[in-house]
């Protein structure tokens, strides 16, 4: 049989990053062999994003991109921006085939049928997600220390500026046994921490009766796995006194949450429908900075959302400058078809978001430096994982997500645990020293029973 080769180019989130690493473990079971997407492939497999309309104009790209290299190719479109345009896409010339976020791990068969036979039209296969269920996917191996689990799909929150859930439909939740079953294997394949990822990740189990995401934490837990455990985004509003409880009885859990916040204004929070406010949000940090010393968070922020005004924009200033974010990604509204906002009167111009989005980035650099002149000063030691070497230096990550940097040694190795002394920052990254391990380091104990990754 001819061996074909596939390459996959994955736009957006890391659920999309999660699904497309599932799809190329799908094909290479098939027989297919993985090549770089730049490469002349016989298939090419775009998994598109739709959060912008930056996002679909990369898709567009992407999919000239693989047309012009190899015009014989199988050129098969999925994803966010499929399921919204699917017209669009297979009006492309070239493409030959287009699903959208259901029918993700349909794609390597499929190719193989469309190489076997390819039609003069492309075949188009996108679906209404009102019935939808999980579509099983699964990963097996990992290149990385950090592996990323999808555990939840769709979004039923309905935010005026979010397409997402026309993209992904309702929320359906992994099964729990499922879970574990991935995060096993990839604990066995070497992984040293794992993301639990979703759509709306803090939605998980709303369709499984009573069972939700702290019920999957502490069933993770139970197993005793001795890897780290992060999280997708959540959502202030998920953490509750008894959320919280639960949560530092966890072992595994890192100090470290990626909160979704949008804005720091109530009246622009109000007017996209998120389900907080900023009094909520301050008290859901108060609450786990309480519980736990050493966390840290990161955050979305958008500018620019239709009717906000410059006092709003500084309300958003002033609550960042009370959260104390250690990162924050910042992104101007961008209006997307089909959404309440896109009609929303008083949009804001792209000069005005520009400048904004200037000022909001400047502010979040200084908090950051402010937050790491601490921890220099503090010169507590920090638990990482080593991750890739650079020349002279491993990188890794701390178990609040902190990027730290030290100098090679001949032992050291991917995925290897180690504690290190923060000496300077520069750039938002920490250089530190290595030191000796505290007498009582359960999770370098666990690390040290497992496997070594291969």
């Amino acid at each position: 049989m001819e061996t074909y080769r596939v390459g996959l180019y994955t736009l957006g989130c890391k659920v999309s990053q999660y699904e497309t690493e599932a799809i190329a473990e799908d094909f290479c079971r098939l027989g297919f062999r993985r090549a770089s997407f730049d490469e002349v492939c016989d298939v090419y497999v775009v998994n598109t994003c739709t959060v912008t309309a930056e996002a679909d104009r990369k898709s567009r790209r992407c999919i000239r991109r693989a047309l012009k290299k190899n015009p014989a190719a199988c050129v098969m479109v999925t994803g966010c921006y499929a399921q919204r345009a699917a017209d669009d896409i297979a009006a492309i010339p070239g493409v030959s085939y287009v699903c959208g976020t259901y029918g993700k791990m349909e794609l390597a068969r499929r190719a193989l049928e469309l190489l076997g036979n390819r039609p003069a039209a492309p075949v188009v296969e996108v679906g209404d997600l009102a019935a939808a269920p999980f579509e099983k996917m699964k990963i097996a191996h990992s290149p990385r220390t950090r592996a990323y689990v999808k555990i939840e799909d769709g979004c039923e929150c309905r935010c005026t500026y979010c397409a997402i859930p026309d993209a992904r439909g309702r929320v359906r939740s992994k099964a729990p046994a499922d879970v574990i079953d991935e995060v096993e294997a990839l604990v066995l394949g070497g992984t040293r921490e794992i993301v639990l990822t979703g759509i709306e990740t803090a939605s998980y189990g709303a369709d499984l009766g009573g069972y939700r995401l702290i019920d999957l934490l502490e069933e993770i837990d139970s197993h005793r796995f001795g890897v780290r455990i992060r999280f997708g985004s959540l959502t202030p509003e998920l953490m509750t006194d008894r959320f919280v409880d639960r949560l530092i009885k966890i072992d595994g859990v890192v100090p470290h949450f990626h909160l979704s916040m949008q804005s720091g204004c109530d009246r622009v929070l109000a007017a996209m429908k998120r389900r907080y406010n900023t009094a909520q949000a301050l008290a859901a940090l108060e609450r786990v900075r309480a519980a736990m010393p050493r966390v840290q968070f990161t955050t979305d922020l958008m500018v620019g959302f239709p009717g906000e005004t410059e006092e709003m924009f500084c309300e958003t200033l002033e609550f960042v400058r009370r959260a104390r974010f250690l990162a924050a990604h910042v992104f101007a509204y961008s209006p997307r078809k089909g959404t309440p906002a896109a009609a929303y009167p008083d949009q804001v111009p792209e000069q005005v978001k520009a400048e904004r989005s200037r000022r909001l980035i400047a502010l979040q650099a200084q908090i950051r430096d402010e937050i790491l002149d601490g921890i220099v000063r503090e010169a507590a030691p920090l638990r990482l994982l080593l991750e890739t070497k650079e020349e002279n230096e491993w990188q890794g990550h701390s178990d609040e997500f902190m990027e730290v940097r030290v100098p090679a040694r001949p032992e050291y190795e991917n995925g290897m645990p180690l504690w290190a002394t923060p000496v300077r920052h520069r750039d938002g990254i920490l250089y530190a020293v290595p030191t000796d391990a505290p007498e009582e380091d359960k999770y370098a104990d666990a690390v040290s029973q497992l496997p070594k990754q291969h």
